[in-house]
């Protein structure tokens, strides 16, 4: 006679670990593809005024950023604690936003040279003539385009 072992009642199965790396794949792919990285490391205090008309740009590859602003403290002993302008990763004087515009012109499809934004992002604090001399210098280039980046907010807060 064989001999049968009863089943124990609510005994679950081992659960199969084959598929792990599989999904572990999975999710390293997909945050690879859904990260964004950052484009450009602040050098310049960049603290956004408040508007209260905000319009959100559609196209943000279309888009040149210039930053003004004081420097960060590590760059204080180099450029002061006057407003400066930062251009991709460095700091940079208004004389350079010329080559700055061409460079990004050049890098884009030329059907799409023409629509390119300057989206000024300006300190609330920063000095107003250095602002004005970046106009100036975009008029030169003929990039008549220019957006002024804000925070959603009150605009009574911007003078605090």
């Amino acid at each position: 006679m064989g001999k049968f072992k009863k089943k124990k009642s609510g005994d679950l199965p081992a659960i199969s670990t084959a598929s792990l790396p599989d999904i572990v794949f999975m999710l390293l792919f997909f945050f690879m593809v859904a990260t964004v990285m950052r484009e450009n490391s602040l050098k310049v205090k960049n603290v956004l005024p408040n508007a209260d008309q905000v319009e959100k740009l559609d196209k943000k590859d279309l888009i040149m950023y210039i930053y003004v602003g004081q420097p960060v403290k590590e760059l204080q002993k180099r450029y002061g604690k006057e407003s400066v302008i930062q251009l991709n990763d460095k700091i940079s004087y208004v004389s350079d936003i010329k080559s700055f515009v061409a460079a990004e012109r050049a890098s884009k499809r030329e059907e799409l040279r023409d629509y390119l934004t300057a989206a000024l992002k300006v300190d609330k604090d920063a000095n107003m003539g250095i602002v004005g001399d970046i106009k100036q210098e975009l008029r030169k280039v003929n990039a008549l385009k220019i957006n002024y980046t804000t925070r959603q907010g009150d605009i009574s807060e911007n003078r605090n």
